[in-house]
Parts: structure tokens; C-alpha cells; sequence
């Protein structure tokens, strides 16, 4: 059987931009991509400035268990030690960009160390950025054991 290489490159080509525009980002996605790396990296290092650079002032910052932080309690608890992430793992993130408006999904995977006793965490987190002057800022999240 005689194989006709121009024809199946040209059918592996077509894949291949396939799949790039399939996964292709927005530059808004990828804006907002870059803002959850920040808070990531952020809620790792427990700095203040970077949480506070990060959050909307009418942040509203809802835990698994109920509880809801506004931007200070946020920022303190995590920049305190009280809350401590010692290493934040995303998986299955979506990211949809409506507007000014963002929404995140994605499952959060952490080690902790809060108050120092070792543990580990496994939520699906909903998280809502929005673009405040030309910067995309976490206005809302919340958590749910998952």
C-alpha cells in the first residue's frame, strides 16, 4: 500500500490547529489566568501587599464551613499565619469572561499549617474577578468541600 505523506501531513496540520484554537485563550483569560497566579503565589507567601493588591475592596470571602471574610479578615488571616498554605495545586480550571466580569472554577488541593498542625484541604472553588481600573481584581469566593 503506497502512503501519500503530503496527505497525512496535511491531515496531522489540521489537527494540530484544531487543538491550538481549541485551547486558545482570550487576552482577557488570560489576564484573569494570571490574576489566580497571583493570588496563589500570594496566598502561599502570606504577603499582605500582594493580597491586598489582589482583592477588591468589597471582597467577599466565603469558606467551605460557612464562614465569610471580608477584604480585611481575608488579607489578616492569611498574611497572619493563621490561615497557612504551604502549597496550592489548581486542577480543572475554567475561566469565563463576561464583560468586566470573570468567573473561575476550579479544585483547590492545599497542604496547611494552620496554627501550626499539618493538614491538607481538597474544595471546589468558585471565584469572580472583576476589572477595576484596568486591573482584574477577586471580588468573590467561595468553597465547598469536594
Amino acid at each position: 500500500m503506497k502512503v501519500n505523506t503530503n496527505k497525512i501531513f496535511s491531515l496531522l496540520m489540521v489537527c494540530l490547529l484544531t487543538t491550538t484554537v481549541v485551547n486558545a485563550q482570550t487576552k482577557s483569560e488570560k489576564q484573569v489566568a494570571s490574576a489566580v497566579e497571583t493570588l496563589k503565589k500570594a496566598m502561599i507567601d502570606g504577603d499582605r501587599s500582594q493580597l491586598e493588591a489582589v482583592a477588591a475592596e468589597k471582597l467577599s470571602y466565603g469558606h467551605s464551613g460557612g464562614k465569610v471574610e471580608d477584604k480585611a479578615a481575608f488579607v489578616e488571616s492569611i498574611a497572619s499565619g493563621k490561615s497557612d498554605f504551604v502549597s496550592i495545586d489548581f486542577t480543572n480550571q475554567t475561566i469565563q469572561v463576561s464583560g468586566k466580569t470573570a468567573v473561575v472554577r476550579h479544585h483547590l488541593s492545599a497542604k496547611t499549617n494552620d496554627g501550626g498542625s499539618p493538614g491538607t484541604v481538597s474544595l471546589n472553588i468558585l471565584l469572580v474577578f472583576q476589572k477595576q481600573h484596568g486591573k482584574w481584581l477577586l471580588l468573590a469566593r467561595q468553597a465547598v468541600k469536594g
